[in-house]
């Protein structure tokens, strides 16, 4: 895909925003070994070896792939395709292409529950969440939600994701069992990015229209803080007891205390950094630079970057993308 083309896409730039949702407590592996990087402009997925900071596969992925999500036994990688109305699903191990589930609409937000396996799509051009059956791949139901969903997150114990409505300035928060919306909890303004922390209690979402993240309580439904970040914030990623949300238009990643919510230092990436997510031991934190083409290595506790690594054109990784 050209320059271009990535530009007439600019609604596309705007409103994806996966959220990361956590692997339950006992199940993560003790680190992590890839990358599996969406580079929308080059119909295609990359392959990064974390260990040594370099590309090691290119997976063809037609249909401007976006976002992204693991299976909860990292055996699967799920890709939505906006281009190809499509999520498309590869097997980690050998890197290919076993199904293409036609869904039409405009899947871009990709989440997992990390206990059933089961794949939630949000259609941008609907109010709605499509589940995906991990077992079939077949359609099993569809979710009610607000206006241009975007990110998804599953909370640890199965039983709840948040969807950001963009439009509606707002997260959906649904119980997984009754595919049922409980609630509409305001936040700022367009919502992308969705995250919630490894104990399921806080979600965070990156408002990209109003640059700063929101904090709220899952249990109580609400709001409880909003933070300042640079401009555009898109995701979030937790680690080391900090929040690091990517700011676009900055060519930044933002920090801040996830207990006080006093902003720290601002690191530089490459440009227009979209997705982020730490890996679970919570050392180093991957950044996906959409015009650099690069994924950026930060480490957590010191706050710099510490390796580089060339990808495909446009590597957007929205969601979560380790393995």
């Amino acid at each position: 895909m050209s320059r271009g083309r990535a530009r007439s896409l600019a609604g596309l730039c705007l409103l994806l925003g996966i959220g990361l949702a956590p692997v339950p407590a006992g199940a993560e592996p003790s680190g992590v070994t890839e990358a599996f990087v969406t580079a929308q402009n080059a119909d295609a997925v990359d392959v990064v070896d974390l260990d040594g900071l370099k590309r090691v596969a290119t997976i063809p992925v037609p249909g401007a792939p976006a976002g992204i999500a693991l299976s909860p036994d990292r055996a699967r990688v799920y890709v939505t395709a906006p281009e190809g109305k499509a999520l498309v699903v590869i097997d980690a191990a050998t890197r290919r292409v076993v199904q293409t589930v036609a869904l039409g609409g405009g899947p871009l937000g990709v989440g997992v529950n990390p206990v059933s396996g089961a794949v939630y799509v949000a259609d941008w051009y609907a109010k709605r969440l499509w589940q995906v059956d991990p077992e079939t791949l077949a359609v099993a139901g569809e979710i009610p939600v607000g206006t241009s969903p975007s990110g998804i997150a599953v909370t640890p114990d199965g039983k709840f994701l948040l969807a950001a409505d963009r439009d509606d300035d707002a997260l959906s928060l649904v119980d997984t069992a009754t595919r049922r919306r409980v609630a509409v909890i305001p936040v700022g303004t367009r919502p992308f990015g969705v995250t919630i922390d490894p104990q399921g209690k806080r979600a965070y979402s990156a408002n990209v229209g109003s640059n700063d993240v929101s904090v709220v309580d899952i249990a109580s439904r609400r709001e409880v803080g909003r933070v300042k970040v640079g401009e555009r914030p898109y995701a979030v990623a937790l680690a080391q007891g900090r929040a690091f949300v990517t700011d676009q238009y900055g060519g930044t990643v933002s920090t801040f205390d996830a207990a006080t919510l006093e902003p720290g230092p601002r690191i530089d990436v490459g440009e227009y950094p979209e997705g982020i997510q730490a890996s679970p031991d919570g050392r180093t934190v991957y950044v996906a630079n959409w015009e650099s083409n690069t994924l950026t290595a930060i480490d957590a506790a010191t706050l710099r970057v510490t390796g580089t690594v060339k990808t495909s054109d446009g590597p957007r990784a929205f969601g979560q993308f380790l393995r």
